[in-house]
């Protein structure tokens, strides 16, 4: 398989206080890469570095199989603002198109009709004109899963797509990321503090924390950070 991202040694953290040390991982094309551990260990801050959102404050991240940083989807943690944004679904969809665009200060055709096919596999074309901060939870991750689709057909980063949704909403959005990796081929990276739903869907897992794991789900399971954190079937 095209490796798209190897991280080496990789040293993440706020000036002096260092959050992630000597981490190395790769993420190859159409892996479902499942980011879990305990609160606090620099999940979140390895994703914005991931994006170019910040630097390393060591290592190195290269990027490769065709994939460009900025050729990756983006889904975060919602805040409460965000929640309450005064825009219509098909509008925020469109937002994620906005990285095509260039200079042009309109979308052309072609990324009205990216906006309308993410719509559609999100199943959330009828509620194309709802403003957004009237949609239920469930509503919003879907609509700005949708968003993410727009901006990249390569690889989708996706920071907690589940908190704050009920189960059943949340295995929805599961089975939702777990169809646009099958069936499309789009990499999957995704924060979750869920571990035990979460791994079902995984390929792959990194696990940090005091110590790292990387590896696949299953020697996750056989691992000793999977018999700590996983519950016995």
């Amino acid at each position: 398989m095209e490796v798209q991202i190897s991280c080496e040694n990789l040293k993440l953290g706020y000036g002096a206080g260092v959050l992630v040390d000597d981490l190395s991982f790769t993420v190859e094309k159409g892996d479902y890469f499942c980011v879990v551990g305990e609160n606090g260990a620099g999940k979140s801050t390895l994703l914005r570095t991931l994006l170019g959102l910040q630097k390393p404050l060591a290592g190195t991240i290269a990027f490769g199989g065709g994939l460009q940083q900025n050729e990756i989807g983006y889904l975060p943690q919602q805040t409460f603002v965000q929640r309450d944004f005064p825009a219509s679904v098909r509008e925020v969809v469109l937002s994620g198109c906005q990285g095509r665009c260039g200079l042009r200060p309109f979308y052309n055709r072609e990324e009205k009709q990216i906006a309308k096919n993410a719509m559609e596999q999100m199943e959330i074309t009828g509620l194309a004109e709802t403003c957004y901060r009237d949609l239920s939870g469930g509503q919003q991750q879907r609509v700005l899963l949708a968003r993410a689709l727009c901006a990249s057909d390569k690889m989708l980063v996706l920071d907690e797509p589940v908190s704050g949704l009920d189960p059943k909403m949340a295995e929805t959005m599961y089975r939702l990321v777990e169809c646009i990796n099958k069936e499309k081929g789009i990499t999957v990276i995704m924060i979750s503090h869920d571990v035990q739903e979460a791994i079902p869907y995984a390929t792959h897992i990194l696990h940090m924390g005091r110590d790292y794991f990387f590896g696949t789900a299953e020697e996750y399971r056989r691992s000793r950070f999977g018999n700590a954190f996983l519950q016995p079937e």
